[in-house]
């Protein structure tokens, strides 16, 4: 489970060190790919293919499911920490996430997502401002 928010820097090979509490789930790998909120999207390596397992299960004569794949599977690169607990950011990634200093890395359970320090503030906010109402209109049911 991935928990928590922290606060890290870009060096200057686009490596950022993730929360030690991670990285033992991220040992045999993990996949990073364009989030759905301008951000980047990580998960460990069990994780992705249970996505991957439902997206195959969509199918293919959907658009909006072909779209999807494409958004998800077309910018996914798959990536290793070092020695130090550090991973490399693909270019692409950073920069459909404008990130170039400083970063955040935000816990979402089952994955974690990485953004610029900006658009998590921004997202911070709005989720401050509208969490009441986000939480009613999720549907609680099993």
């Amino acid at each position: 489970m991935f928990l928590g928010t922290y606060e890290y820097r870009i060096d200057e090979k686009g490596r950022i060190s993730l929360p030690p509490r991670f990285r033992d789930e991220l040992r045999q790998g993990m996949v990073m790919t364009q989030g759905l909120e301008k951000c980047i999207t990580v998960y460990s390596q069990a994780e992705w293919q249970r996505v991957s397992d439902r997206m195959a299960a969509q199918p293919a004569n959907r658009s909006k499911a072909r779209r999807i794949g494409r958004f998800t599977f077309a910018t996914a690169f798959m990536a290793a920490l070092d020695a130090q607990g550090r991973v490399a950011i693909p270019t692409p990634l950073r920069r459909y996430a404008g990130i170039e200093e400083a970063v955040v890395v935000a816990g979402v359970n089952n994955y974690f997502e990485i953004w610029s320090t900006e658009s998590w503030e921004a997202e911070s906010g709005l989720m401050e401002n509208e969490a009441w109402q986000i939480s009613e209109a999720i549907d609680e049911s099993p």
